[in-house]
């Protein structure tokens, strides 16, 4: 007997149906409850099924309600409802795929795809084979409920469908849709590209065994005059050029002339998935030649379409010039991330960088509208193809150029600006002719009357910094650097973000050319704090902690002190110890008391309780929640994180004043804690904190040594690379403080240390602080290491050949040297690499170019002079000439 619904429950859930349509939360959460109970009975999902497929009488949107309540549950439970439920919910979905409302079909297809996905495609053989069977029905209405649910399935199950364990179902769809790119219907054309393209990034065989066929299919297409066809050609075609590029160079020269029509389209959909066509290109090694005789007609169409349309400009309120006093939507607030710190070495040639990446993306401005539109496509277009072709772009792009800069409507000058930002880095070479003519317009845009020209400006000028500080500074740098601080104050919230980053950025290229300015920006910056809303203040605080890394001690002026901490110092008491905003604070405090050192020091004892207070509440949370996952939240353990990492800030700025601090607090005890957490970014500030306070304060960190070493034995794991490169430089750290008492705990570390300095793939950081770390051991325990040359010598010193001259080079290779003399042997092999990486050095002290002279000399002496002349004819010429100037071999 079929399965009939009775009167009185359907009423009931019926009623449920249109309570959960009612805006009052009261209501809602009885609906709520109400669900709870009912999901004890099974057959309550057949009375949902029933209101969706069989209730012809009710509105259409209680019957899709119904469906999608079901969804849920099914989502939830369905491994739980007895075989009768589930067949008969199966049963109606396909007989009822057809129904005459679109709504009601689409709702089906969702629940038939969520049944699939619940690992049902195995036990449910009819599904595929009724649904393909069903494409054929002459009733409109069945063919394109099958193919919305088909195209769900493809969605969401692509890989299992290409598989063997349905019997490659794929053999039989993917000639099925392409029978159907000719249809009459343009929703079912493009039902069944869109299903079709599922299959193209994971190279499905069977549709790699149809691809001809597939890309004429998508050829017929091309004028399609329905937007939605013409949008999943060019999504295809786009696909297609990352995985089969092979078939498309052919008809490479019509393909481009199309996506050029496309990217024009009037539906912004399609032209903005035809401009993706022109990023995917640029990262293919045929970029070049095939664009280079189209540039003419390309440039152009992208700096159109880098013009914000209409509906940006009513979005991005670009009619509101003064916002300031605004309160900002907390959902609007980008979550912000800490990065974890990692210890790293300077290297010859860059002037303190510590090779971030740098986090400017061409994410010009309008991030709170961070949905990919066609302006910012065109705009990362752009620039990617201006690094492809770098100057052979400037001639195509110059007299367009010139007329949009100084254009009368604001929108056009607004998109020249932009162009201006896209194009800096690829044709930076040839843009330095005109750069003289156009900071200077660039600067005078920064008080236009619009705040979008104001903000666009800011960032475009950004992307020149390096050339501007690179002049004198009384020309470009000062007068850019007066009007964005002008800026930062705008009376508009997007104005204000920019100029701060825009700062940002210039900080980071200026370093100390900033000094004779302190003064006046820092007077800036702090009238910032009384005036910013909430989003922008987190981002002055990171101009604040940019400030002070790149201008480091000359910060630590009392003049400077007094203007800067007291903001600082009132923000860290407003906020509560659970308030993210502490992220960013944490961040900035950080790197101010790096710089200010002493100067910091009247605020720290504060700030550091705080931070140890954070340690421990996150330690204890997590403790509570391990014991009783279900009585307590998890902790967010990035507060853990950022206090490490700003104790770290005032270890190292403060240095052996942080002593008091420390005997004070039971951070060791914490810190043991921390070194042994389940999150890899805990540990590795953990160990980065260990190895500052054993700069710092050693007498304290003396007494868990013991307890200590173990735990860094056990992250010398290359695994998580960060964790590694911190335990290994603590080690090193610790080596050095400990002397000779460190021989019991060598044994515990050198065979890990050795092995990944020999592990191929390693990454730099993590090779240099390996090396150095050996070093020292050898440096401190020689009886223990110096066994080990053979097997570490080579990459030891090809790793060590970049570093710049510094204490912890010094002391590693002063034990090398140490280790050279207990086992001369060890060395013999690879001696021509100690030449390289002893000829790297500038001035070494005289006691350690001592060292040197010794170990080359009596190389030479031992090997006699004819095979010495043998040997260093192997050498380069310049290490040849280094070796004989310096030392005299």
């Amino acid at each position: 007997m079929e399965w009939q619904p009775d009167e009185q429950g359907l009423q009931q859930v019926l009623q449920l149906l249109r309570d959960s349509q009612s805006p009052n939360t009261a209501t809602q959460r009885a609906v709520q409850q109400k669900l709870e109970q009912l999901n004890q009975f099974p057959d309550f999902n057949n009375y949902l099924i029933f209101v969706l497929t069989r209730l012809k009488t009710e509105d259409e949107p209680t019957r899709s309600l119904s469906g999608l309540i079901l969804k849920n549950n099914v989502k939830v439970h369905y491994q739980n409802f007895p075989p009768e439920v589930a067949h008969f919910i199966k049963q109606e979905c396909l007989n009822n795929i057809g129904d005459p409302s679109p709504l009601i079909r689409a709702t089906i297809g969702i629940l038939i795809t969520t049944i699939s996905t619940k690992g049902e495609l195995q036990t449910w053989p009819e599904l595929l084979p009724q649904l393909c069977n069903m494409l054929n029905s002459e009733d409109y209405n069945i063919c394109e409920g099958s193919f919305g649910a088909l195209q769900k399935i493809c969605e969401d199950s692509s890989e299992l469908l290409d598989s063997d364990a349905l019997n490659r179902p794929l053999n039989i769809m993917i000639p099925k849709f392409l029978q159907f790119f000719k249809h009459c219907s343009p929703k079912i054309r493009s039902h069944a590209i869109a299903c079709v393209n599922q299959f193209i990034i994971g190279r499905a065989q069977a549709l790699m065994d149809n691809i001809d066929t597939f890309i004429e299919s998508l050829f017929a297409l091309a004028a399609d005059e329905d937007s939605e066809v013409r949008k999943n050609v060019c999504r295809a075609l786009v696909m297609l050029l990352e995985v089969r590029v092979d078939r498309l160079i052919p008809h490479m020269r019509s393909i481009v002339e199309y996506m050029l029509q496309r990217t024009q389209d009037p539906d912004e959909n399609v032209a903005l998935e035809a401009c993706e066509f022109w990023l995917t290109l640029a990262e293919q090694p045929i970029c070049k030649e095939v664009l280079s005789g189209h540039l003419a007609q390309l440039v152009p169409v992208l700096v159109n379409g880098m013009k914000y349309s209409e509906i940006d400009i009513i979005l991005l309120k670009g009619d509101v010039e003064e916002d300031e006093a605004v309160p900002d939507n907390e959902q609007d607030i980008k979550p912000r991330f800490h990065k974890s710190r990692t210890v790293t070495l300077r290297h010859e040639g860059d002037e303190g960088e510590e090779g971030e990446d740098s986090e400017d993306d061409d994410d010009d401005d309008d991030d709170s509208l961070s949905d990919w539109n066609l302006r910012k496509c065109s705009a990362a277009a752009l620039d990617v193809l201006a690094n492809v072709f770098r100057d052979e772009l400037l001639p195509h792009l110059l007299p367009v150029l010139k007329e949009l800069l100084f254009h009368p409507d604001w929108v056009v000058k607004e998109s020249g600006i932009l162009v201006l930002g896209a194009i800096a880095e690829g044709c930076m070479q040839d843009m330095v002719l005109y750069l003289p003519e156009l900071i200077p317009h660039l600067i005078q845009c920064l008080c236009d009357k619009k705040a979008l020209v104001r903000s666009i400006a800011c960032w475009t000028l950004s992307r020149y910094a390096h050339w501007v500080v690179s002049q004198p500074p009384d020309s470009y740098l000062k007068p850019l650097m007066t009007e964005l601080l002008k800026r930062i104050l705008d009376s508009n919230k997007r104005v204000q973000e920019a100029a701060c980053s825009a700062f940002a950025t210039l900080e980071e290229e200026a370093c100390t050319e900033l000094v004779p300015y302190l003064s006046f920006i820092l007077d800036t910056l702090v009238f910032a704090f009384g005036k910013y809303q909430h989003k922008n203040l987190l981002i002055l605080y990171d101009a604040i902690g940019t400030l002070a890394d790149s201008v480091g001690h000359h910060l630590n002026q009392p003049e400077y002190i007094q203007k800067l901490m007291p903001p600082l110092i009132q923000k860290w008491n407003e906020l509560k110890d659970e308030d993210k905003d502490l992220f960013p604070l944490l961040e900035c405090l950080s790197s101010v008391a790096t710089a200010l050192q002493s100067g910091f020091l009247p605020y720290c004892e504060p700030v550091y309780q705080r931070c140890v207070t954070l340690v421990q509440k996150n330690l204890a949370q997590a403790m509570m929640y391990n014991q009783q996952p279900d009585q307590y939240e998890a902790p967010d353990k990035d507060f853990m994180i950022v206090a490490l990492d700003l104790l770290s800030g005032l270890a190292e700025g403060l240095g052996t004043h942080v002593e008091q601090l420390v005997t004070r607090s039971n951070i060791m005890t914490l810190l043991f804690q921390c070194m042994q957490d389940t999150m890899p970014e805990v540990r590795q500030s953990s160990f980065a904190l260990l190895g500052d306070l054993t700069k710092a304060c050693f007498l304290h960190v003396k007494p868990c040594i013991a307890e200590f070493m173990p735990v860094l034995g056990v992250n010398l794991n290359p695994e998580f690379i960060s964790v590694c490169n911190n335990a290994t430089w603590a080690i090193g750290e610790i080596a050095i403080q400990m002397g000779t008492e460190m021989q019991p705990f060598v044994a515990l570390v050198l065979n890990n240390l050795v092995e990944i300095i020999n592990r191929p793939n390693t990454p730099k950081t993590l090779l240099e602080n390996t090396a150095i770390t050996i070093g020292r051991l050898g440096y401190v325990c020689p009886q223990e290491v110096a066994p080990m040359l053979p097997q570490f010598i080579r990459p030891w010193c090809t790793s060590l050949r970049n570093i710049r001259d510094n204490e912890e080079k010094d002391s590693a290779f002063r034990g090398i040297c140490i280790m050279i003399g207990v086992n001369p042997g060890g060395v013999v092999q690879d001696f021509i690499f100690f030449c390289d990486a002893v000829a790297s050095w500038v001035n070494p002290k005289d006691d350690l170019r001592d060292m040197f002279y010794k170990i080359l000399h009596g190389f030479k002496d031992q090997v006699g002079e004819d095979n010495w002349q043998q040997f260093s004819e192997q050498f380069p010429p310049q290490l040849k000439e280094r070796l004989s100037a310096c030392y005299g071999v």
